[in-house]
C-alpha cells in the first residue's frame, strides 16, 4: 500500500514542479535552436526561459553526450518531453559555448586575485642599472626565491585593493568614502594607479581581502648563490611595467572555470552583508557588461554561475509630516523615521569565485548598478 503511495506522491510532485517551470517558459520560445559560435549559456537560456538563471531546471542531455555540462556549436537544443530542453549533438569541431561572453571577463580571469596577505611573497628590490621601472627582456631581482632554479616562471603582481565589507550594525545603506590605493609596500596611500571605483563603506566591517592585479611573467635567470640575496628574474612577456615593491607569485595553469551553468545561489545570503564591492574601469554605476566586485563568495555558497540580483537600499527619512521641515535629521528620533522600499536594479553573474569576494558581470538592469547596492536572490521581490 505504502510503495504504490509513495509512487503517487511522487509523480504528482513532479507534476507540481514541471507546472511550475512550465510558467517559466517564454511565450515565444523556439521548439529548437542550433547553437552558434558566439553564443553565450545566457543567452540561449533567455531563448527559452523568462528567468535564465531557472536553466538547470529544464536542463537535460542525451545519454550519448559525454560531457552534459558543455554544449558546442552546432548542438540542436529542443523543448523535448514534459519541458525539457534536450541537445542532439553536434560535429564538436569548435569550442564549447561559455556562460557569459570571455571578451567581457577574460582580464578578471587571468590577471586579477583575491588573497587573505601577501606580505610571505617573495618581492622585488632592485632593477636592472637602479632603474625606476622595468619592462620586457629587462632584469629584476628578488628577495625571498633562495630556493629558485633557473627556468622556473613567476608571475609578478602588485597589491591594488583592500576590500572591506559593510559593518551590519552600523551600515544599512550605500557606501561613500574612496577607498585608499595602495603604494608599493601594499600599504594604503593615495594614488593613481586603481583599477575600481572603490569606495570604503562608513565605519568599515569585515576584511575581505587583498586583490592582487597581474603585471607581466618573469623567469629565473640565476638563482640565490654567493654573498648575493637575491635571485636574478627575466621579464619575458609584454605587460605593465615592474618596479620595486611588486610580488612574485608561481604561474598556474589556468586557475579558472570557463564552464558552469547560470543558477540561483545554493543557500540564503547572509542579511545586510552581501553587497557591490567596486565597479571596474574606476565608474562608480554599472549597466549590462560591466564588472563589479561582490562582497561574498565560496564561504557564502557562492560559485561560478550564480545568479543575484542588487537592489538599491531604500533610504530611512524623516517623517517631515510629523516632525517639520526645519528640525535636523540628526535630531529626529527613530520613531519619527520612515525607511523607503529597497529598489531593484538588474540581475548579475558570478563568474570568478574567491573565499570572500567573487566577480560578476552585469546581465541586465532597469537602473544603474552602484557600489553598496545589496544583493539579493534572483527572484527576490522586495
Amino acid at each position: 500500500m505504502l510503495k504504490p503511495l509513495r509512487t503517487v506522491l511522487t509523480a504528482a510532485l513532479f507534476t507540481i514542479a514541471t507546472y511550475g517551470i512550465a510558467a517559466e517558459l517564454r511565450g515565444d520560445h523556439p521548439d529548437t535552436y542550433v547553437v552558434k559560435r558566439g553564443d553565450t549559456l545566457w543567452d540561449i537560456a533567455g531563448r527559452f526561459l523568462k528567468k535564465p538563471w531557472l536553466w538547470p531546471e529544464i536542463w537535460q542531455a542525451n545519454p550519448q553526450v559525454k560531457n552534459p555540462h558543455l554544449i558546442y556549436p552546432g548542438d540542436v537544443l529542443s523543448l523535448a518531453y514534459l519541458d525539457r530542453v534536450a541537445v542532439q549533438e553536434g560535429p564538436r569541431e569548435e569550442a564549447p559555448i561559455t556562460g557569459i561572453p570571455l571578451a567581457e571577463v577574460e582580464a578578471f580571469l587571468k590577471d586579477l586575485r583575491v588573497v587573505d596577505s601577501f606580505e610571505h611573497l617573495p618581492y622585488v628590490v632592485g632593477l636592472e642599472e637602479d632603474r625606476l621601472r622595468s619592462s620586457l627582456n629587462q632584469v629584476a631581482y628578488v628577495k625571498g626565491l633562495a630556493d629558485a632554479q633557473p627556468g622556473q616562471r613567476y608571475l609578478v603582481v602588485r597589491p591594488g585593493a583592500r576590500y572591506v565589507g559593510l559593518d551590519p550594525k552600523r551600515c544599512c545603506g550605500n557606501a561613500n568614502r574612496r577607498a585608499d590605493d595602495l603604494d608599493f609596500r601594499g600599504r594604503r596611500n593615495i594614488g593613481t594607479e586603481q583599477m575600481w571605483n572603490y569606495q570604503l563603506p562608513p565605519g568599515g566591517g569585515e576584511f575581505l581581502g587583498y586583490e592582487l592585479m597581474k603585471l607581466t611573467t618573469a623567469t629565473v635567470s640565476r638563482g640565490q648563490a654567493g654573498d648575493a640575496e637575491a635571485a636574478t628574474v627575466v621579464i619575458d612577456v609584454s605587460g605593465r611595467e615592474v618596479r620595486v615593491g611588486d610580488r612574485l607569485i608561481p604561474v598556474e595553469a589556468q586557475p579558472y572555470d570557463l564552464q558552469f551553468f547560470p543558477h540561483p545561489p545554493r543557500q540564503e545570503l547572509p542579511a545586510r552583508r552581501a553587497h557591490v564591492l567596486a565597479v571596474a574601469d574606476t565608474l562608480t554605476t554599472g549597466g549590462p557588461r560591466d564588472v563589479v566586485a561582490l562582497s561574498v563568495g565560496a564561504r557564502d555558497g557562492i560559485d561560478n554561475g550564480t545568479v543575484l540580483s542588487t537592489w538599491r537600499v531604500g533610504s530611512t527619512e524623516a517623517d517631515r509630516v510629523r516632525v517639520g521641515l526645519d528640525r535636523s535629521p540628526d535630531l529626529v528620533g527613530r520613531g519619527s523615521k520612515v525607511k523607503l522600499p529597497d529598489e531593484f536594479a538588474g540581475h548579475a553573474m558570478v563568474f570568478r569565485t574567491f573565499d570572500k569576494v567573487s566577480y560578476a558581470l552585469v546581465m541586465d538592469s532597469v537602473r544603474p548598478t552602484r557600489i553598496g547596492y545589496a544583493l539579493k536572490h534572483p527572484d527576490a521581490t522586495h
